[in-house]
């Protein structure tokens, strides 16, 4: 099984979404093993999108991403990064398909709700900087064998 790290961000807290969010992924039948609200400390910000430092919008990014609580979680599943990444739909929530998260709820770029691991190596990464592993929990779900063969 993989694991992915996924956050609702300020927008999606402020917004009321915390719930259809989970919901969502719920539904899909994947796993919550490890979950927290929590402000972000802006040196864990800046570890977290350390990759986009030289972007011209990382420093609103860092801002944005430190001005209200999110939602960190970390989801297990088979293909979970390639199915949530789908689930939440691409960047731009402008282009972004309808039954998305971004697509349906989504505004603009710098407020699309939701990050999602975009590989298994980073969602390695992502778990490790956000979470202790004594947070995350291993736990059997009785639907198991009705979503997998």
């Amino acid at each position: 099984m993989e694991r992915t790290f996924i956050m609702i961000k300020p927008d999606g807290v402020n917004r009321g979404l915390v719930g259809e969010i989970i919901r969502r992924f719920e539904h899909k039948g994947f796993k919550l093993v490890g979950m927290k609200m929590m402000s972000v400390p802006r040196e864990l910000a800046e570890k977290h999108y350390d990759a986009l430092r030289e972007r011209s919008f990382f420093p609103g990014l860092i801002e944005f991403i430190t001005s209200a609580p999110v939602i960190a979680m970390v989801w297990e599943g088979e293909n979970i990064v390639t199915f949530s990444r789908k689930l939440i739909g691409v960047t731009d929530p402008g282009t972004a398909d309808p039954g998305t998260i971004r697509g349906d709820y989504g505004m603009t770029m710098g407020r699309n709700l939701i990050h999602g691991s975009d590989a298994i190596e980073t969602a390695q990464r992502e778990i490790h900087l956000w979470f202790n592993e004594e947070d995350l929990v291993d736990w059997h779900a009785v639907n198991h064998p009705w979503l997998y063969e």
